[in-house]
């Protein structure tokens, strides 16, 4: 075999140069479009005449279309935006629980177009691959689906095995090989919350936003982090590190023997135990909110500390991550409108009063943010087969 020269080498760099500034491209004009071409030479640093050069083939192709005119009050010819043809792939994005299996199917923006839901029977993995199946062929295929996105609450290690799911009781299982053999589909798996804090990021309440973070209260705690544009994403996300945040040196204790830490303020099963204990019987979260709004005095006690935790730990966030934007969201988001007065000014009391003003939005789309999160993880994954130059 002949030996590789240095205009191979050089050669070779410079593809890799263009493929990887063809990425950014693609995923700039996916997140953010239709953006002008002068707002997206800024975000990635390319001249004009570069800009050009890598959109071409996008254009070519009819996976860029341009969008109508802008006049920008400068002399010459009016910019034209550049955007994504939406129809250019279809996508199903599934939310994985104990209990169920949610999917959607999109579009390349994680639009979504038709929902479908399963009942889990149990948590094996051929169940799991079973129901997810049948959801995948009531929305739209497998024919004529680009791939498959499935968030789950747990680690996931490469976007395909999962490392740890407490719920379901796995350790190392390759969800996607099983789902990849059984549908013929790339799948890509992923974290639930990063699939959520993705969603947020690119149609949700962080759209437009570089850095924000996003907290989910309900079974768990969940913490996303978004910096620069980018999802943080690291070995450990997934294990529930900001589940055990020291929040209230009076608060009931978690399972593990914490006292007052975020799981135990915080989810909807300590919520509720404490009304329980209260009341001398079992209460649901829904009926804990309701007899909050009712002013029953042991609901509304438990639900205003909760809120009070709340506040505290949106602070923690916004002061270590130094950011002024977080979305709230959850299955136990519920309880925001009784709390957001108390939340806030919790949270108001642990910023330094200099630091900018908190921005706290709350996202109660339900599961189908989730869903459309892991669509739009498969849509990031599909991005070097789907829309990179040939």
């Amino acid at each position: 075999m002949p030996a590789a020269t240095a205009t191979d080498a050089t050669s070779a760099v410079s593809s890799s140069a263009v493929s990887s500034s063809s990425h950014e491209l693609a995923r700039a004009v996916l997140i953010h479009g239709p953006i002008a071409r002068s707002e997206l030479g800024r975000r990635l640093g390319l001249s004009p005449a570069s800009l050009t050069r890598l959109s071409k083939p996008f254009l070519d192709r009819g996976l860029f279309v341009e969008a109508a005119e802008e006049h920008d009050g400068t002399v010459g010819r009016p910019a034209r935006p550049l955007d994504v043809r939406v129809g250019a792939g279809r996508f199903i994005g599934v939310k994985l629980t104990g209990d169920d299996v949610f999917g959607v199917r999109t579009d390349l923006r994680a639009t979504e177009l038709a929902a479908a839901q399963r009942a889990l029977a149990g948590h094996s993995l051929d169940e799991v691959v079973r129901q997810v199946t049948a959801v995948v062929l009531e929305l739209d295929g497998p024919e004529g689906v680009t791939a498959l996105g499935v968030c789950i609450g747990g680690s996931v290690v490469g976007g395909r095995v999962v490392r740890r799911a407490p719920f379901l009781g796995w350790h190392d299982v390759d969800l996607a090989g099983a789902l990849e053999a059984r549908l013929g589909l790339p799948v890509t798996i992923e974290n639930d919350v990063v699939a959520l804090t993705t969603a947020e990021q690119w149609f949700g309440a962080g759209r437009g936003t570089p850095d924000f973070a996003v907290l989910t209260i309900g079974v768990g705690v969940g913490y996303g982090l978004v910096v620069n544009d980018r999802v943080i994403v690291t070995p450990d996300t997934g294990l529930g590190l900001g589940g055990h945040i020291p929040l209230d040196a009076n608060g009931p204790i978690c399972p593990e023997g914490h006292r007052g830490c975020s799981r135990a303020m915080l989810t909807s099963s300590s919520v509720c135990g404490q009304v329980g204990i209260a009341l001398g019987r079992e209460v649901d979260y829904d009926e804990v909110l309701r007899l909050a709004a009712e002013g029953n005095p042991a609901a509304a006690s438990v639900v205003l500390a909760t809120g009070r935790a709340l506040g505290r730990m949106i602070a923690v966030i916004a002061n270590i991550a130094m950011l002024d934007t977080l979305v709230l969201a959850g299955e136990g988001i519920g309880l925001w409108p009784l709390v957001a007065a108390e939340a806030t000014a919790a949270a108001r009391r642990d910023r330094d009063p200099d630091a900018a003003p908190l921005r706290i939005e709350v996202d109660d789309a339900g599961v189908s943010s989730w869903a459309r999160g892991a669509a739009a993880t498969a849509i990031q994954a599909s991005l070097d087969r789907l829309v990179l130059p040939q």
